[in-house]
């Protein structure tokens, strides 16, 4: 029996997933495990595998598609089987009716000249609307490209091809010369075509002024929220430095005991300073917080959100209840969350519902940055990198490693004062961290 293949729903604020990748094709033979297609969220890359043995029977959405979850993609089942019923947008198509257009389009491929491209009525439907635009802007005919799509349907990627090829006549000057079925291209037209239609492959080749490159889906909801975040929020950032000595020398202390017993965990400056705002949090309330705009929504525990630079854009998994962790578990945690977050397959759930930021680009050199807000949250913390600076001790100059520390909050909630105490009490607890860890 014919069995659907649906979206998967990853996480319960997904509502549609866009089709990455087809592993198979239709007509395969397919084992339970094997890959089908790849997708992905607006923040993470999936897998979908074969739940059954079969044949992949239909494919139904292609490449770049944006599938809403829980919708069938694709059939399996055996091969010549009807799966009319399982086609979605139809209350069960019938097979006879299936079967007519079939007998159709053969009728049609059959009226066509020996020497014209296989291009019948039902192949010149199915290009899909990217594609069609594309064709439009490359000056090429979509129908005479060759079709990688699902259901042999022609996509972008066919049509930049057929343009790499070397065709650069426009669609009306392709008419003009189509000698074909229905007004087509024949073999003997692109033949015969001068050279400034069938232009050399070394035109192809001239770089061109410009590109545009389409924007991910997880840059576009990185914009949409970046840009919301700075139109609604009443957005100040004040800046500050501690003398990052105990930090250091307790990092050396762990660097040391490490290498004499491996199984002890790998704890970095960053997991220092994210220890210390979880606990410092607990006495500033209004940080850890949601401006819901008429009430605050103050959290009991510290959701610590902590941006991930990826391969796919800026992610920021949540380190749930951060407060009441240890800071060899903190580290474990932030680890784990960041490596999912850079491999593309973290799920959904563990990028929302931080109550506080942290965002450190130290390791870029950066000594003062604003970071922006993540809606709703009310504030976010920026680690700055370690600079030496000088200070006067019993009358003498001396030299200490400065960190900087760059606190955006959202006016709205709180004032600069209570926004200042807490970054006063970060820096503290940061000088005498050992303290943090009785």
């Amino acid at each position: 029996m014919a069995t659907a293949v649906i979206m998967p729903r990853q996480g319960q604020s997904v509502e549609s997933c866009i089709i990455g990748e087809w592993c198979k094709k239709v007509g395969d033979t397919v084992k339970a495990g094997d890959i089908l297609f790849t997708y992905e969220t607006d923040k993470a890359a999936f897998e979908e595998e074969a739940k059954e043995d079969g044949v992949l029977l239909a494919i139904f959405c292609e490449e770049g598609d944006d599938v809403p979850c829980l919708e069938t993609v694709a059939v399996i089942g055996q091969a010549g089987e009807d799966f009319s019923a399982l086609v979605p947008g139809t209350a069960g198509a019938s097979a006879p009716a299936a079967e007519e257009k079939k007998e159709e389009a053969k009728a049609e491929t059959k009226e066509e000249k020996a020497d014209a491209p296989a291009v019948t009525a039902e192949r010149a439907i199915g290009i899909s609307p990217r594609a069609l635009a594309t064709a439009e802007r490359l000056g090429t005919d979509a129908s005479l490209a060759a079709p990688t799509g699902p259901n042999g349907r022609i996509i972008e990627r066919d049509v930049i091809a057929l343009a790499q090829s070397g065709v650069r006549a426009t669609p009306a000057a392709l008419k003009e010369m189509a000698t074909g079925l229905g007004g087509r291209l024949s073999t003997a037209d692109l033949e015969s075509a001068p050279a400034a239609v069938a232009a050399p492959a070394a035109a192809a080749t001239v770089e061109p002024e410009y590109t545009d490159n389409k924007l991910s889906n997880v840059r576009k909801v990185i914009a949409k929220s970046m840009h919301a975040s700075l139109n609604d929020m009443a957005q100040l950032t004040h800046n500050s430095s501690f003398n990052a000595s105990s930090i250091q020398a307790f990092r050396k202390q762990l660097k040391a005991a490490a290498e004499k017993d491996p199984t002890l965990p790998n704890i970095t400056l960053n997991d220092m300073v994210m220890f210390a705002v979880a606990k410092t949090l607990k006495k500033h309330p209004d940080l850890n917080a949601h401006f819901l705009g008429d009430k605050i929504r103050n959290f009991s525990g510290v959701h610590l959100g902590m941006a991930v630079d990826t391969p796919r854009g800026l992610l920021v998994p949540t380190i749930f209840n951060a407060d009441k962790m240890s800071l060899s578990e903190l580290a474990k945690a932030a680890k784990q969350l960041a490596a999912e977050a850079q491999a593309g397959s973290i799920s959904p759930d563990k990028l929302s519902g931080a109550s506080f930021t942290v965002s450190n680009l130290g390791m870029f050199g950066i000594e003062s940055f604003t970071p922006v807000i993540n809606p709703p949250q009310t504030g976010i913390l920026g680690v700055d990198c370690i600079v030496e600076r000088v200070k006067t001790v019993n009358g003498e100059i001396k030299t200490y490693p400065a960190m900087g520390l760059s606190l955006t909050y959202d006016h709205r909630a709180l004032d600069g004062a209570p926004a200042s105490r807490f970054l006063q009490d970060l820096c503290r607890a940061l000088e005498n961290f050992s303290t943090l860890l009785i």
